[in-house]
């Protein structure tokens, strides 16, 4: 699994061979089939494992306690996605470029990522609610565009700079969201 991390998050899935995987997991392909019956299966597994690790996602800010609801949401784009500092390529969310890479032909894949997206919005609406904003409904569906759209440009042009605009974005909206009307 550690390879299957290591190897599609880096690389991508397709252009991520089983043979590559075993010889970086220093097993036997028999041995890789032994524990994951197929890749697809092997997919399912790492998108569990990368949704169960939410650090990679940058997502596990909204369920800390220790910081005020607002202060949480302006945190999710204050942070950065982890990753190296040398990397030459801008990754983006791995949920997403899975979703994208499989384009519908890994559909146990599709669905663990279709839900994790709207729960991840609803969780944006819940602490958009929490923080106090009037219509946490809108507040938590711009902000979700916004944190995806951001981290897609982020990974479409090699570059870091649209979560910064996206950042500053989420200031605004979060603060204009908490204006008396």
């Amino acid at each position: 699994m550690r390879a299957a991390v290591e190897l599609f998050a880096s690389e991508g899935i397709h252009a991520t061979g089983v043979a590559k995987l075993a010889d970086v997991a220093h097993v036997s392909t028999r041995t890789l089939y032994q524990h994951f019956p197929s890749k697809e299966a092997l997919v399912s597994a790492y998108l569990q494992r990368i949704e169960s690790d939410g650090a990679i996602l940058g997502e596990t800010v909204l369920e800390r306690r220790d910081l005020g609801a607002r202060e949480r949401l302006l945190r999710l784009f204050a942070e950065r996605p982890a990753g190296s500092p040398s990397a030459k390529v801008v990754r983006g969310c791995p949920l997403h470029n899975a979703a994208v890479e499989s384009a519908g032909t890994l559909p146990e894949a599709s669905a663990a990522v279709e839900r994790h997206k709207r729960e991840f919005a609803a969780r944006l609406v819940e602490t958009a609610a929490e923080a106090g904003a009037p219509q946490p409904e809108a507040l938590g569906r711009q902000l979700a565009v916004l944190f995806e759209g951001a981290r897609a440009l982020s990974t479409s042009l090699n570059d870091m700079g649209p979560l910064d605009d996206a950042e500053e974005l989420a200031k605004t909206l979060i603060e204009s969201a908490s204006e008396p009307v």
